[in-house]
């Protein structure tokens, strides 16, 4: 994603934001646990404050884990962990009904769904049947087991961790699941210096198992998270922008290296993104630098080349980059 400088006038800025100042600490406190991951940080507070999942792309060992556990301790709520691997059941996630000798009767025992924050670790290592059982959650925040429909507490968001680089053994997601991830982030290596105060730090002591020691805490609260998303409902959004957002989406059905396009259920997601973007960035409107901003994160993981396409070196990325050079900007 790309940074862009803030042209509101300042008196429409709204810096004194309390929900603002909250989010703001806890991209801080996260900080202290993960290093030199600023943006993926920032990826996840969009996605908080937009409701939307994410799916987190990265090599083995930069601390994908880690940022979802001290994102969940400086927010103070309630987080699991499920490994994905090819035994895992449906069930096993969603919950299932057990039957009680006792009352003779069966009930519901929650799964690992019902919490916050959910990280789906592996998720590419699940078979098909058991990635499904998480797409009514992640859509409809609710999970139906016998007939029923049972609600999961709000905020819920599913954060899904993949490994790019090991293909054996994984079952890639389907196209409409990647579809409800609202963002795909790819976290990278460390740079240079970044990664030399992560070896100085476990040097001095730090336990990565041991966010408390590190010093991460609590500083948001849900209310203080439910204030932030009622402040980016009302950032303004022109007609023209929502045209530019609707005219870059439709530009990917039409590219000709493309098989499937991004869908509505992507310009919406790219429309609840920016407006959130522009929210961090303390302004009161969403302006068309704000949805390029955004678009990487939210467009490319919705698209498929071609594999003639792909076999000539086209990606999703690339794609995405022309159209976003060719689409007219409104002004």
């Amino acid at each position: 994603m790309t940074e862009t400088t803030p042209t509101a006038p300042a008196e429409a800025t709204a810096a004194s934001s309390t929900a603002r100042d909250a989010l703001g600490r806890l991209r801080t406190e996260v900080g202290k646990a993960v290093v030199g991951q600023d943006q993926i940080v920032t990826g996840l507070v969009i996605a908080l404050l937009c409701r939307g999942h994410v799916l987190l792309e990265g090599a083995p060992g930069v601390a994908k884990t880690l940022l979802v556990r001290a994102l969940a301790a400086s927010l103070d709520v309630g987080t699991k962990r499920v490994q994905f691997t090819p035994d895992l059941m449906p069930g096993d996630v969603t919950g299932s009904l057990v039957y009680d000798g006792r009352t003779a009767a069966f009930s519901f025992r929650e799964g690992p769904l019902f919490t916050h924050l959910m990280l789906a670790d592996e998720i590419n290592r699940t078979p098909p049947k058991t990635q499904s059982a998480l797409l009514e959650a992640m859509e409809e925040r609710q999970v139906t087991v016998d007939g029923e429909a049972r609600r999961l507490p709000d905020p819920f968001l599913v954060i899904a961790t993949q490994n790019p680089v090991e293909y054996e053994g994984t079952y890639p997601l389907p196209e409409a699941q990647l579809d409800r991830f609202m963002v795909k982030l790819t976290v990278p290596m460390p740079s240079r210096d970044a990664e030399a105060d992560v070896v100085r730090r476990h040097a001095s002591g730090f336990d990565p198992r041991d966010l408390a020691a590190a010093g991460v805490g609590p500083v948001a609260t849900i209310a203080d998270l439910e204030r932030a998303r009622e402040e980016v409902a009302a950032v303004e959004i022109a007609d023209d922008v929502v045209a530019y957002i609707v005219d870059l989406c439709r530009a990917t059905r039409e590219a000709p290296s493309v098989s499937l396009g991004v869908s509505p259920r992507g310009a919406t997601a790219l429309m609840q993104t920016a407006r959130a973007w522009a929210w961090m960035r303390g302004r009161t409107y969403v302006s068309p630098d704000d949805v390029k901003a955004l678009a990487g994160w939210t467009l490319a993981h919705r698209m498929r080349v071609r594999a003639e396409a792909e076999l000539e070196g086209v990606t999703a990325a690339s794609v995405l980059t022309s159209v976003l050079a060719t689409v007219p900007v409104p002004r």
